[in-house]
């Protein structure tokens, strides 16, 4: 039997996704076997994140820094506006490197269920970054669920009064998936096939 502290690592390692009980246990037993060539470079990279982990003011992807890369490469296009639900749809988009313009996350999706309102999610920031101009197209990059195309239901019809260019992704994304879980070549199909919306 472990220790306390061994069995508390593992359970905090078993919460991560993707990690059960057992995942959790081997990859603690891994670290515990490798502890200066695993372990203490994985603490020293936890702390230096952790200490400076930061939401980026423009755009809420998280980063070391304020403005976050993305906001912040003057190679992106500024006229092209990409709205995800999450950070993770957001790190999903930009590793396909398809898109070439900026981001905006919203921190979730309109949900009755779940109790979550347009007042919840930074849909007044998205909105008042289009307002301000120089945004010719948005992107409505909102996952194949009901909840996602209610959001980007709604996302239209608060964009629909200004002169900008409003699509969303096309096929190729299935019915009931997540940006997070897709791969590349279905990203990039469904970024090359956006269409208007409505």
């Amino acid at each position: 039997m472990a220790s306390p502290e061994i069995e508390t690592l593992t359970q905090a390692l078993s919460r991560l996704p993707g990690l059960g009980p057992r995942s959790a246990r081997r990859a603690v037993l891994h670290l515990l076997k490798r502890r200066e060539g695993a372990m203490e470079p994985l603490l020293r990279a936890l702390e230096a994140v952790n200490e400076r982990l930061v939401t980026c003011h423009l755009c809420g992807n998280v980063d070391t820094v304020d403005p976050c890369g993305i906001c912040a490469d003057p190679r992106r296009d500024p006229r092209a506006l990409c709205v995800v639900e999450d950070v993770s749809d957001l790190w999903a988009l930009d590793k396909s490197r398809l898109f070439p313009g900026r981001f905006h996350v919203l921190g979730g999706r309109l949900s009755a269920l779940d109790g979550v309102r347009p007042e919840d999610l930074t849909i007044d920031a998205l909105v008042a970054r289009v307002e301000a101009g120089g945004i010719d197209e948005v992107v409505l990059a909102m996952n194949a669920t009901l909840e996602g195309q209610t959001t980007a239901h709604y996302l239209a019809e608060r964009l629909e009064r200004f002169p900008i260019r409003l699509t969303q992704l096309a096929h190729g994304v299935p019915v009931g998936g997540e940006l997070d879980y897709l791969d590349e070549g279905t990203l990039a199909q469904a970024l090359r096939a956006r269409r208007p919306v409505g």
